[in-house]
């Protein structure tokens, strides 16, 4: 299994301020990793290092073999890197569709495909951003960043605030993308058994490094991690 992204003693953070150590981290083709720890340990900032919206004070960022420590974040959507902010960033002024054809890129992932996945805003296509439910909004979002046929999609609390039918629809979706090969994804969630069941991996931050990487099966197996890293007893990660 090939290696999409490869991330190597990155150092990075706001202003003067290293949030991130040395981070190093490599995912593989068709992996899923949950990014867990409590609030404030660095996943949002890891996350933001590889869309590169944060400083970097060194450290490299590979992606499918290409080195895009340099690049712009414009750049780097380019070359393969798919982003659901926690604020999800639609565009509100412009249609559902208007929204993925505005950033698509040729690939497997087409803005019809991405319809037979969420039914629900092909019915909306011609609704405003501004005129979705939250739900709504998270799909597109979704949508519009795998429109980009990204090689990585990072998700930052894709679940947060939504009514539970919603979270469910939403995990399917996750699963049948991560699933249909060629992507590798990073899911930031604050609910650990939310997303156990999805992630094949999972990784634990806590001030800024890693402090327990392993496959989701065995954190299933044993939720005193979870307590330990965590504070829970394998309900709520926050």
């Amino acid at each position: 299994m090939r290696d999409l992204l490869a991330i190597d003693a990155l150092r990075a953070g706001y202003g003067e301020a290293v949030v991130l150590p040395s981070m190093s981290l490599t995912l593989g083709e068709g992996q899923v990793l949950a990014l867990l720890g409590r609030n404030g340990t660095g996943k949002t900032t890891l996350i933001n290092s590889i869309v590169g919206i944060t400083r970097r004070f060194g450290g490299t960022i590979g992606l499918g073999g290409l080195d895009i420590t340099a690049m712009r974040p414009d750049q780097r959507a380019r070359a393969g890197i798919g982003w659901v902010p926690q604020e999800r960033n639609i565009f509100r002024s412009l249609t559902v569709e208007e929204n993925m054809t505005a950033v698509a890129q040729p690939g497997a992932w087409t803005v019809e495909k991405v319809y037979e996945m969420f039914p629900r805003l092909k019915e909306r296509r011609n609704n405003f951003g501004n005129q979705l439910s939250g739900g709504e909004q998270q799909m597109l979002a979704i949508g519009r960043a795998l429109t980009l046929n990204p090689k990585v999609l990072l998700l930052d609390e894709p679940t947060e605030g939504l009514a539970p039918i919603i979270v469910e629809e939403l995990l399917r979706a996750l699963g049948t993308i991560t699933r249909s090969g060629g992507i590798c994804s990073i899911i930031v969630e604050q609910n650990a058994q939310k997303i156990l069941g999805l992630a094949d991996r999972v990784v634990i931050l806590e001030r800024g490094a890693i402090v327990h990487d392993a496959a989701s099966s065995a954190l299933k197996a044993d939720p005193a991690v979870l307590e330990r890293y965590l504070g829970v007893a394998g309900a709520a990660a926050h």
